[in-house]
């Protein structure tokens, strides 16, 4: 195990559903619910399912490289929602749902970019996914953070955020975390 952990800040869709699929990886430490990319400060909820403060639901991925490299964590990240849909995610409609990747560093902004080059490749319509680097992080109100955890009958997480923690398990196998 590294002594240095790596962010992946990632949004598609849902945060409550993102977080639920990625936290379950090999190599990954923790998954945070929250907004960036937008241009109010601290934004609450409400304020960012309004549409108007710019924001997107986000995760920030704290995982460990030595056990779980970035090009995989975004491997599951774009396994689990549709990186064509302009600004939603199955019910979930607004820029707030829009797919979008927030690099930390120049080395991410590459590598993101070379994944959705090859992504574009393997889809009819056009990969829409935002590509811009972090400049502020948001943590969501504290009912957000694990939400499935703590809700795993709640109608929603049962119709949307199961299926992907599912899709995660099965495809990546090796990697899921026991």
């Amino acid at each position: 195990m590294s002594d240095q952990f790596e962010t992946a800040t990632l949004g598609g869709g849902c945060f409550w559903c993102v977080e639920a699929a990625l936290e379950q990886l090999a190599g990954v430490e923790s998954v945070t619910s929250g907004y960036a990319g937008g241009h109010v400060d601290d934004p609450t909820y409400r304020q960012v399912c309004s549409g108007n403060t710019g924001h997107a639901e986000v995760v920030q991925v704290e995982f460990d490289p030595d056990v779980i490299a970035y090009d995989e964590v975004l491997e599951a990240f774009f396994e689990i929602h549709d990186p064509t849909q302009l600004n939603r995610q199955g019910p979930d409609v607004g820029s707030q749902y829009r797919s979008i990747v927030l690099t930390h560093d120049e080395a991410q902004r590459e590598i993101v970019e070379a994944y959705v080059d090859a992504l574009d490749e393997e889809y009819d319509d056009d990969v829409v996914t935002e590509i811009e680097p972090l400049e502020t992080f948001y943590r969501a109100e504290e009912k957000h953070q694990d939400y499935f955890a703590k809700n795993p009958d709640d109608a929603y997480c049962t119709f949307h955020a199961k299926p992907k923690m599912e899709k995660v398990r099965e495809k990546f196998e090796a990697k899921v975390a026991n």
